[in-house]
This record gives structure tokens, C-alpha cells and sequence, in this order.
């Protein structure tokens, strides 16, 4: 039995990989009700810190993986003691505060934005002018752009840091980005790694709105990311599947912009455009199989499907053409179960395959305008 802190959709396809896989998955999460506890084997709705919780699942399961970067990493530590936690609790530490992870990916020799911590009212004083504009992120719980603001001067920054509650903070240099990819790296107790092709990401509002790949980006930039992303892993000793996101600047440089010590959203089209999924290699990797091939089977193109998508025609949510996005070829759609659409939360997403890259987008295009999300130029 594998045991799983976390309920969302990432567990939800987790588990679906483990099911095929002819495996067992007990879940532990406050919501009893959540995507993941919905297909799960066995369902324990407590706290991720809860004790009882975290005994039941320490008597009846073999190994403990995450699909959540902010779960506590004293319950994996705990956990360690009665099986492998698959990524252990010292690693997820690292990636739940973005100052200790800059430090560490610097330390591995892979460039990071410039940036400077920020923990004091004092630390504002010797700001470079060079970091402006700026973003300032709060050290811990961040993702799809919460705990941020931009900045343009010393003076914005202060007043954001003290609207954030005067918590640790990164601020980092706004640079001028040609494109933002992701890195996922699949790596086993032996050390053995696994690497998925390089994926080019577009945000609205902070959120992923479209995954492409491959990435439009050279061959020879493509292996220097695997480089970095494989290095990144195996100086933190990583086991699981990791993502490093990269920014890519003018004349091919690139700079680590976070890692997620799970499975990511930016690789959910692994599932059908990779001949082993970033889910499947997780389970391998609980039950210690050998990592699968990530050779791609076909281009494809992954679009996010948020609760504005139910909110198109008015105040009240309508569910969208399902039936229109299935009759499409080579269109596959995961929806996550949750009841409540509420924009910008995570409801399902959509893959689409095709022979070439402008193919798969062609699809993605019909499939967007179908459901009215809004991607901007990510399907250009």
C-alpha cells in the first residue's frame, strides 16, 4: 500500500496510474470527499499533522509519497520512520522556502534570477537599483501566483512587504523572458533518472494556461536544462519525480525560476503524448519498479480548464460542452471531480495530440474556443 498526503487532482491521477499499475494507495487528507479520496483505496480524513492520522497511515502502508508541495515536512520525516518517503521530508523543505531553494540550485551551479532576502525592515536600505522593477514573493506558500507583488521602486517594496504580514520575502528582478519552460525529472532509489521532454509553459494570471510540447527551443538548450534539472536532483539526493521550471532569456541563457518536489501540472500531458507518464514514474518509484521510458509517443499540447469556464454566458455556473471537446480527435479530457467551480480554481484539463506541434495546436485552438478559455497567445 502506498501512502498519499494530499487529495487534489494530482493525486487523483496518481492513483489512477497506481490502479493500473495493480497497486494500492491510502490517502490523507482533511477532505474526505476531495478528487484524489474519491478513487482512493482507502481514505483517512484528517489533518496532515494530525498523530492518529499519521499512525493509521504508518501501520498500513509500505512507502508515503506528496502531491502537494506545502504539505508539513515533519509528517514525512515522521513518516520515514516506518517506510521510505519518496520525496523524504529534507528535500521538500528545501522547495517550501524559496530562499533555502535559491540558495541550493546556486550551490549546484545553475543560475538564478538575481534576487535578494528580504526578513527585515532593514534589508530594504541596501536594495540595488538594479532589481527593479521587481517581484516580491513571500518566502513560503506560494503557487499560481499568490503571496506576490510587483514592484517598480524601494517604496512599493516596502509597502508590499508590510501588506504580506512582514514575512520573509525574495525579491527578485523582473527579466525580460523569451519563454518559460519546465524540466521533470524522474529519479529511483538508485540514483537511475529519467528525464521528460522539455515543456514550453504560458501563465494568465499567474496560473498555467497551456503546456507545448516540445518546446520551441534549440536541442542544444533543451540538453543543458535536462543538465541542470538532472543536477539539481541528484545534489538533493532527490528520489520521486521533480520539476524544475527554467526561464529562458535572449541568446539562449536560462535561469531556474522554482522547483516542485512532485509531480506538475506542466507534465499532465504525459499521460497520453509520453509512452510512461510523470504519475506512473512516481508509483514505480514508490514501489521501487524500474522507471519507464519518457521517450514522446506524439507532439501535444495541454491546455488548464479553470472554473471561469462554467462562468462564460453568466452569474451562475453552467457546465460546459464536454460532449463537443470529446468528439474532437485525438482530444483527451480529465475532469478532477470537484463539485464547486469557482474561477481560477483547477477543474480539469484537456490534451491534445497530433502528428506535428502546429497540429496538436490546431486541436488545442478548437478545444479553447469551444470551452472560451482564455490563453492569450499560447496557442499561436
Amino acid at each position: 500500500m502506498i501512502g498519499l498526503l494530499g487529495g487534489g487532482q494530482l493525486g487523483r491521477m496518481m492513483i489512477q496510474a497506481a490502479h493500473h499499475l495493480g497497486e494500492r494507495v491510502t490517502v490523507l487528507d482533511p477532505d474526505g470527499q476531495g478528487p484524489a479520496a474519491q478513487i482512493a483505496d482507502v481514505v483517512i480524513a484528517r489533518d496532515y499533522d494530525d498523530a492518529k492520522g499519521l499512525d493509521q497511515l504508518a501501520r498500513t502502508c509500505a512507502s508515503f509519497t506528496t502531491e502537494f508541495e506545502n504539505v508539513p515536512a515533519e509528517s514525512l520525516r515522521y513518516l520515514a520512520r516506518f517506510g521510505a518517503t519518496r520525496p523524504d521530508g529534507r528535500c521538500v523543505a528545501v522547495a517550501q522556502n524559496r530562499i533555502d531553494e535559491k540558495r541550493f540550485i546556486a550551490a549546484c551551479g545553475v543560475d538564478v534570477v538575481p534576487h535578494a532576502v528580504i526578513t527585515r525592515l532593514e534589508d530594504f536600505d541596501d536594495l540595488p537599483a538594479s532589481l527593479f522593477p521587481g517581484i516580491l514573493k513571500s518566502a513560503r506558500l506560494g503557487y499560481d501566483g499568490k503571496g506576490q507583488q510587483k514592484v517598480d521602486s524601494v517604496t512599493e517594496a516596502r509597502s508590499a512587504w508590510s501588506a504580506m504580514g512582514s514575512v520573509a520575502c525574495v525579491l527578485e528582478k523582473r527579466v525580460a523572458l523569451e519563454r518559460e519552460i519546465s524540466v521533470i525529472v524522474a529519479r529511483d532509489m538508485q540514483g537511475e533518472m529519467a528525464v521528460f521532454p522539455v515543456g514550453e509553459n504560458i501563465h494568465r494570471n499567474g496560473i498555467l494556461a497551456v503546456t507545448r510540447v516540445p518546446a520551441a527551443i534549440s536541442d542544444d538548450l533543451a540538453e543543458h536544462a535536462h543538465q541542470a534539472a538532472c543536477r539539481i536532483a541528484r545534489t538533493l539526493e532527490y528520489v520521486g519525480v521533480l520539476c524544475v521550471e527554467f526561464f529562458v532569456l535572449s541568446g539562449g541563457r536560462f535561469m531556474a525560476n522554482e522547483m516542485a518536489p512532485r509531480p506538475h501540472n506542466s507534465g499532465h500531458h504525459s499521460i497520453e503524448s509520453c509512452a510512461t507518464s510523470q504519475f506512473e514514474q512516481q508509483v514505480r518509484i514508490c514501489v521501487q519498479k524500474p522507471l519507464g521510458s519518457t521517450a514522446l509517443k506524439a507532439p501535444a499540447v495541454m491546455l488548464n480548464v479553470l472554473g471561469d469556464a462554467w462562468f462564460k454566458s453568466s452569474d451562475q455556473p453552467s457546465e460546459p460542452d464536454w460532449q463537443a471537446v470529446r468528439a474532437q480527435p485525438d482530444v483527451a479530457l480529465h475532469l478532477y471531480g470537484k463539485s464547486d467551480p469557482r474561477p481560477g480554481r483547477k477543474m480539469a484539463h484537456v490534451t491534445c495530440l497530433g502528428s506535428t506541434l502546429p497540429q496538436a495546436l490546431g486541436r488545442a485552438r478548437n478545444v479553447a474556443d469551444i470551452l472560451g478559455l482564455d490563453v492569450g497567445d499560447g496557442l499561436a
